[in-house]
């Protein structure tokens, strides 16, 4: 997985945003250490799926160019392939949920794509997606456990460790650990004695049950303000690379998760959504206590107004 890695890391050169670090003295004094926000609220679409995405589609030879490719979605992974078939020229179709955040969708149509919309509550997404790709014969890129998608998104950790030398702590939020593998991956090899740690919301702690009990858990209908997480259970590819590469899963509350989004709009001037703040949460509330050198994926910032006024109105 890491040479795939790799070969992502030079195929998304000059196509992804090398997104920037920042710092604040403010956080730094509140947790004790030194630390660097991985800013992947600014890469193409506002989060880090673009890389994953990009990575996949550019890879399918013309035939499965030609046929299209289609993917299910809330929001992120949906703009990302959009965008990325949008770059590609290849048709995109996407399945999502109809309380999908607003922002989302419309991003997701705004790139091209065409937007299939189900009700969670009465069908599964992964069996109408497979169902359309019997139909169609498009080839399809799921959001996390797909091995391409997973070597994209390793990508931001193995930028990250360029930009910044000598971490000792990278947090990396979880939902159906994509991100989380592929960072794994990217930092046991280029700095092996860097400790990883996966962050996920306590009302969808399914990730760090599997962790601690050695066999994949489910969470059904997860239910947190952070929407880039309501996944029912890790991607079984994502799981063996996790079990294999990552020191820790630690979960947070709603009410932390609200404090570090509120945080990193009025203290950092950074707008975060809920699912990006992961990592911030858990070094505010104490889940995880800071190393010296402390690095934090803030994995996207796509969020409707009325959530984001809601949260810092609170």
């Amino acid at each position: 997985m890491f040479d795939e890695i790799q070969a992502a890391h030079d195929r998304l050169d000059g196509v992804a945003n090398r997104t920037p670090i920042h710092t604040s003295r403010t956080l730094d004094e509140r947790v004790g250490a030194q630390v660097f926000l991985k800013c992947e609220n600014f890469q193409r679409v506002g989060a880090f799926k673009f890389r994953g995405a990009y990575n996949a589609i550019s890879q399918l030879d013309e035939r499965q160019r030609a046929a299209g490719v289609l993917t299910f979605s809330s929001g992120n992974h949906a703009q990302a392939v959009a965008l990325a078939g949008r770059l590609l020229g290849v048709e995109t179709t996407v399945v999502m949920p109809t309380d999908a955040p607003v922002i989302k969708r419309l991003a997701t149509e705004g790139y091209g794509a065409r937007v299939v919309e189900y009700d969670a509550g009465e069908a599964s997404r992964e069996e109408i997606a497979k169902r359309l790709c019997a139909e169609g014969g498009q080839t399809l890129i799921p959001p996390f456990d797909y091995a391409h998608v997973i070597a994209g998104q390793g990508t931001a950790v193995m930028e990250l460790l360029e930009q910044v030398e000598g971490l000792d702590l990278i947090l990396v939020p979880v939902g159906g650990g994509g991100l989380l593998a592929g960072s794994a991956v990217a930092c046991k090899n280029v700095r092996p004695e860097c400790r990883i740690v996966g962050v996920e919301p306590a009302g969808g702690d399914d990730a760090a049950r599997s962790f601690r009990t050695g066999v994949l858990q489910s969470v059904d209908k997860p239910q947190t303000i952070a929407d880039g997480t309501r996944t029912n259970s890790l991607g079984k590819l994502n799981f063996e690379l996790i079990r294999r590469h990552v020191d820790d899963i630690r979960t947070v509350s709603e009410a932390a998760i609200e404090d570090a989004v509120r945080f990193l709009y009025y203290r950092t001037k950074l707008v975060v959504e809920p699912s990006g703040a992961l990592g911030v949460a858990a070094l505010l509330s104490g889940a995880v206590e800071a190393a010296p050198r402390t690095a934090v994926i803030l994995s996207g910032g796509n969020m409707d107004g009325s959530t984001l006024a809601a949260i810092l109105s609170r």
